[in-house]
């Protein structure tokens, strides 16, 4: 509830929360609100330009732009929720684990997540999803894997500063249990960060599962996701802008909101910023 009134004190906020909205509503109204089946292909309507029947124009295979993108913004946020949603408590729960426990637990951890930071996180991701095939299901796994040591060595950080609290001393002094003391008292202190963290991800989530698809390693056509829009938009560039330019924008708006929103949470849930 906090989080929501410190929303609307904040315009840049509310605009990108209200891009969401839309985002988020389009996608689950698509196959109500979209005006034609985003696959049907019909040659005779192949690159109309934007009218009053086909308000985003038509592509090479006159299909709906507008229908596509519409169904498309259901495969992107799906992939950027569940990515983050696998990756975050994933990569909290290691990063607890180290930071609580220290020792060789610590340096075990931290070197793997070390492995795959030394490693561009688009570069392993393609590597990942060339390996296992291009699908949207390998592309989420691919960015699960390379998504989950940012948030281990956020928590870890603020871990390593809580656990020499007075409230964790007592928790110890009086034998409350390991797992009890991480799970209740450390963690919902030290998550705020990684929160805020996470709130950002899942836009560039949705910006690298377009570019793995956009090189031909996630979504495959005819599926009407983004990047695979962008894909097999850039051989018509010139000649019909329309069906590269508002996937485009799909993305750049649907990016931008989360990113708003992430600022956003940064503001409220980072004491240092209200000195």
């Amino acid at each position: 509830m906090h989080l929501i009134k410190g929303i609307w004190h904040q315009p840049l906020a509310m605009l990108g929360s209200s891009i969401l909205v839309l985002m988020i509503l389009a996608s689950i109204l698509a196959p109500f609100i979209a005006p034609h089946d985003p696959l049907e292909v019909d040659f005779g309507k192949r690159l109309l330009p934007p009218s009053a029947k086909h308000l985003f124009g038509t592509d090479q295979m006159g299909r709906d732009v507008l229908s596509r993108v519409l169904f498309g913004a259901r495969i992107s946020l799906r992939i950027g929720i569940t990515v983050v949603i696998i990756a975050f408590p994933f990569g909290s729960i290691l990063g607890a684990l180290a930071g609580f426990y220290g020792g060789r637990l610590d340096e075990i951890i931290m070197r793997i997540t070390d492995v795959f930071l030394c490693i561009p996180g688009l570069i392993l991701a393609m590597a990942i999803a060339a390996a296992l095939g291009p699908s949207i299901q390998n592309v989420l796994l691919s960015l699960a894997v390379v998504w989950w040591p940012w948030y281990t060595r956020i928590v870890r950080s603020v871990i390593l500063g809580l656990k020499e609290q007075d409230f964790v001393a007592a928790a110890r002094a009086i034998g409350v249990p390991h797992r009890r003391i991480i799970m209740r008292h450390l963690l919902p202190n030290a998550i705020a960060p990684a929160f805020v963290n996470a709130s950002l991800d899942i836009g560039f989530v949705i910006l690298n599962a377009a570019g793995l698809s956009f090189i031909g390693l996630g979504a495959q056509p005819p599926s009407p996701e983004w990047g695979a829009m962008l894909s097999t938009s850039r051989d018509i560039l010139r000649e019909a802008w329309w069906a590269a330019t508002f996937p485009g924008l799909a993305i750049l708006l649907t990016v931008l909101s989360f990113n708003l929103l992430g600022d956003a949470f940064r503001d409220l849930l980072d004491p240092r910023l209200k000195i």
